[in-house]
């Protein structure tokens, strides 16, 4: 299946440039742009968004964006975000082990090579992507004493922005495009929010 709709036969042209220069950059047909062409304002909107995006910053480094990124996307179930968010893994430093450690499989605590900021900023970024959104006041005490106000904004703006792809992208029903296939541990298999109908009363 390649989405619950089908693309739109007629794109806006300028949203038409914009999405192949956003394909020519990430060498891939990128379906989620494509859908939402559909209601042009929401893809202006998204694009928009993706403006908040850190990359790489002093108190909130590259590992660490990545690391809050793929927490979100499996927290969220998406298996295109996480197949997304996970490319690359291996030149943000995240081991197989921290991975394992994301997907729940073991205690943040227990992975030696997370510092206790990542610890706290991955702590927190499950709090915000739970639902219902249930925050313990010494996990906000701790992110506090590990990050500026500064830095908790761009650890909350990037939670944010990846939970809207994360709901959007699984409104949709669109599959990973691929981007993590060397990865042993992500499973996307294991990850989605389609419920086949068996028959049974909700």
């Amino acid at each position: 299946m390649n989405g619950y709709i089908k693309e739109p036969k007629r794109i806006p042209l300028l949203l038409r440039i914009v999405i192949a220069i956003v394909e020519k950059s990430m060498k891939k047909r990128m379906t989620p742009a494509r859908m939402l062409a559909w209601y042009p304002r929401a893809a202006v909107g998204a694009g928009m968004m993706e403006g908040l995006v850190a990359h790489d910053e002093k108190e909130v480094p590259k590992r660490l964006l990545q690391l809050l990124r793929m927490q979100v996307s499996i927290s969220s179930s998406c298996p295109f975000c996480i197949d997304m968010n996970s490319k690359e893994y291996t030149g943000a430093n995240i081991t197989n082990n921290e991975i394992l450690a994301l997907q729940g499989g073991k205690p943040f605590e227990q992975i030696k090579t997370f510092s206790p900021a990542e610890i706290t900023a991955l702590e927190y970024a499950k709090a915000l992507t739970s639902t219902p959104i249930r925050i313990k006041e010494p996990l906000i005490e701790a992110l506090a004493k590990q990050f500026s106000p500064r830095g908790i904004v761009i650890i909350v703006s990037t939670v944010a922005q990846v939970n809207f792809w994360a709901r959007l992208i699984q409104g949709l029903g669109l599959p990973p495009l691929g981007f993590s296939p060397d990865c042993p541990v992500l499973n996307l298999e294991s990850y989605g929010t389609l419920i086949p109908d068996n028959g049974e009363k909700q």
